[in-house]
């Protein structure tokens, strides 16, 4: 794995938050459902390990387009091609639904995302629109 990114291995596991290993996995499963590439038009000028990273980065950070673009030396607009190519392919699988559930250990986490649209934000002490956005996660699976 340390000759597949240019980046160094503090670098994945801080922006992140995967270790190397768990990036690995993250990269071969987007590997597998077809990530490598759309099959047409111009190859894509970073590999897919720095793509994958890219958009870890972007949701994990909540950086705007702008700002990870000279960080990847490549310009918004093929940051926002990346993200929507790869972004879907990132997701996991929904999980089952089981018995037990009141049983598991639950993770919930919550943050107000800047937008622009205020059809979906609403104004906050700051006077900004943002959109409130929770994610839970099955401690035990990983699922989100």
């Amino acid at each position: 794995m340390a000759g597949v990114l240019r980046a160094e291995r503090v670098w994945v596991e801080t922006f992140t938050g995967l270790r190397v290993d768990q990036f690995g996995r993250l990269l071969k499963a987007v590997r597998e459902r077809g990530g490598e590439g759309c099959g047409w038009g111009r190859p894509w000028r970073l590999p897919l390990a720095e793509r994958v990273l890219l958009v870890a980065v972007y949701y994990r950070t909540n950086l705007t387009m702008r700002q990870l673009a000279p960080l990847f030396g490549i310009s918004p607009a093929t940051v926002c091609r990346v993200i929507q190519r790869l972004g879907p392919l990132l997701a996991l699988e929904p999980a089952r639904a089981c018995a037990d559930a009141t049983d598991r250990l639950w993770i919930v986490d919550g943050t107000l995302a800047p937008v622009r649209d205020r059809k979906v934000g609403a104004s906050s002490r700051n006077y900004r629109f943002s959109a409130n956005v929770q994610v839970i996660v099955d401690a035990e699976t990983r699922l989100v």
